[in-house]
């Protein structure tokens, strides 16, 4: 995702013909020619997952030394349109990297079901619920990914607050808002909503904060309140906190990526809502801020009868397409990108959370801690529960909100009606 402005238009149109430098294989040809496999992904390009893919490579070349693995790596923000096309001719790559969620369970119908492959990997990896669909398993999750509320301890100390205590309740924490800004000049939040991915990430963060467990969990199963008062207050809450000037300006026209977690790195926000993998997470703050600054915080309650908690999925995970010539062989090297010694060498260089419960990361610091701590407890992200459809539609909608050309009521009853016919 670090790459997405990188694209040029150019660049953009080549991969959308030929699918990579110097590759023969196009989206509307098969990627497997019995000796050969290729992978669709948007991280191969990326040098902090060479030694990851390297790691990988080298797993299955002991059990395929003649198999060819081809990588191809596509630009995120044309991923799913390439993606899409291969499916609608029936003929693409071998094996696909996924988001969890919708846009994989949107396309299972193109998809081979991995169960009878990965059988043996269930008990070692987390994250496998993103990736399913009526029972059936359709990738093995890489990483896991969620929405940690980080905040800036350094700011807390210069306005005279504990950074080893932040609120636990929404008003504390909006009383704590104000000292901040008054000390510091910093705003409560770093928010980025030009994509309309803001509103994803406030309601997978604060969501535990507002709903009752059962309603949460009635979420996550597919039976979703729309009219319930506690999931009108969240988006209640999504326009209340920017018209009372707690998010930095411009929200509507702040990219996520990477504008909004550019204001939290320089100290101009004390908290952002962030990811657990890929970018804007604790090793990209660590960049930026003392890492011992970087602290993590549960979602301030807002409703007593709520349980705050982490919210994750499976991040990304690979899947194999339902035309490869040999399913097994294509099921074989997607066990092994979800080896533990490739999963060591992502999550080492990378700073992902991998999907292997295995791995070390006490040596990660105190954000890594917390974060894989409340994985223990922690529950599945409320807006990857929803299809890509209501996703995209939530998205507009929270723009409006913040525009005031919507009410939340008008944005649930839409988001309903999404929601039912998906």
């Amino acid at each position: 995702m670090k790459q997405r402005a990188l694209w040029s238009a150019a660049l953009v149109l080549g991969l959308a013909l030929v699918s990579g430098c110097g590759s023969a294989t196009a989206p509307g040809s098969s990627g497997s020619s019995g000796d050969k496999l290729v992978v669709w992904d948007w991280k191969s390009g990326d040098a902090n997952v060479a030694a990851y893919l390297d790691k990988a490579k080298a797993d299955f070349a002991k059990s395929h030394p003649d198999t060819e693995v081809e990588f191809v790596a596509q630009p995120f923000d044309q991923y799913y349109t390439l993606l899409g096309a291969a499916i609608q001719s029936g003929k693409g790559p071998d094996v696909m990297l996924f988001n969890g969620g919708g846009q994989l369970r949107d396309r299972v119908d193109a998809l081979v079901p991995l169960d009878s492959y990965v059988a043996q990997d269930k008990q070692r990896l987390a994250g496998w619920e993103a990736f399913t669909r009526d029972g059936k398993t359709y990738a093995s999750p890489v990483t896991l990914q969620g929405h940690p509320l980080y905040y800036n301890k350094a700011l807390y100390e210069q306005a005279g607050l504990d950074p080893e205590a932040p609120a636990k309740t929404w008003d504390d924490f909006v009383e704590n808002c104000g000292a901040i800004t008054e000390k510091t000049g910093a705003k409560c939040f770093g928010v980025g909503n030009k994509e309309g991915i803001g509103i994803q990430f406030f309601l997978s963060s604060v969501g535990s904060a507002v709903l009752t467990p059962k309603e949460y969990d009635d979420w996550i199963a597919g039976k979703r309140n729309w009219a319930s008062p506690d999931v009108k207050r969240i988006f209640e809450l999504w326009k209340q906190v920017n018209d009372a000037g707690l998010n930095n300006d411009g929200v509507n026209s702040t990219a996520m990526f990477n504008d909004a977690f550019a204001v939290f790195q320089s100290g101009k926000a004390a908290h952002v809502i962030g990811l657990m993998s890929d970018i804007g997470h604790w090793k990209d703050f660590a960049e930026f801020l003392d890492p011992g600054d970087v602290g993590v915080m549960a979602a301030p309650v807002v409703n007593p009868a709520a349980t705050p908690s982490l919210p994750y999925d499976g991040g990304i995970g690979y899947a194999v397409a339902k035309w490869t010539k040999d399913p097994k062989l294509a099921a074989d090297l997607v066990r092994s990108l979800t080896s533990s010694e490739a999963l060591k060498a992502f999550y080492a260089d990378a700073g992902a959370i991998a999907s292997d419960t295995t791995i070390d990361v006490s040596a990660g610091g105190p954000a890594v801690t917390t974060i894989t701590a409340g994985i223990k407890t922690g529950k599945p992200a409320l807006h990857v529960a929803l299809s890509s459809k209501t996703v995209d539609l939530m998205g507009r909608l929270s723009q409006q909100l913040l525009s005031g050309s919507i009410t939340a009521d008008e944005a649930v009853a839409q988001l309903a009606d999404s929601d039912k016919a998906s």
